[in-house]
């Protein structure tokens, strides 16, 4: 379950997690496109972490704070992705003062599917997006008694072996083509930092 005091005391986690993979981040990225991914989420780290003393008391409120936070910390790509994905949660998450496990999960699947949207990328092009609909999928099967931060690292280690011998198809990585055959995509990885700190 995920409530108010859960999120915040996990936000800090998250903050030094981004600092510490920055540079993992930026050597993945550099591979397939422009070697900004660690500094654009070290960039979200940083301003996230000045507006925690901030933040209001609800999830809708947090989750919209940390979408207007991540906003002001680059226009790449992913930090627009990870925006949304804050500004989808908050919208989920009017009127609730608790998500556990099946909300999680349902509250995923629209991460996911809002995130292709805007993005355009579909499930199979090797991006974050594959390894989110993984752990949306390992939550919804999952029972509420389950360990769920176990859940989903083991959901997106799977998605990166899934994928690792796949072309990337989409982005600036697209044009690498067969050449990133046997690489792990910069935002899955991402995304298994993320979810190693909460």
């Amino acid at each position: 379950m995920i409530d108010v005091n859960r999120l915040t005391a996990a936000i800090p986690r998250w903050c030094a997690a981004m600092h510490a993979a920055a540079p993992e981040l930026n050597e993945l990225d550099g591979r397939l496109g422009d070697a900004d991914l660690g500094v654009t989420l070290d960039k979200c780290a940083t301003l996230i972490a000045q507006a925690q003393p901030e933040l209001p008391d609800s999830l809708e409120g947090i989750f919209k704070r940390l979408a207007q936070a991540s906003a002001k910390a680059s226009g790449s790509s992913f930090g627009t992705l990870l925006t949304v994905a804050f500004m989808t949660a908050g919208k989920r998450c009017a009127g609730t003062q608790a998500l556990g496990r099946a909300d999680l999960a349902t509250l995923l699947g629209e991460v996911v599917a809002t995130l292709s949207a805007r993005g355009g990328a579909n499930l199979g092009d090797k991006t974050v997006l594959d390894a989110l609909q993984a752990v949306h999928l390992a939550m919804a099967d999952a029972s509420e008694e389950e360990d769920l931060r176990r859940i989903a690292i083991d959901a997106v280690g799977e998605a990166l072996d899934a994928f690792r011998d796949k072309p990337n198809r989409i982005g600036r990585a697209r044009m690498f083509a067969d050449k990133t055959i046997g690489m792990d995509d910069p935002g899955m990885v991402a995304l298994k930092r993320m979810v190693e700190s909460i």
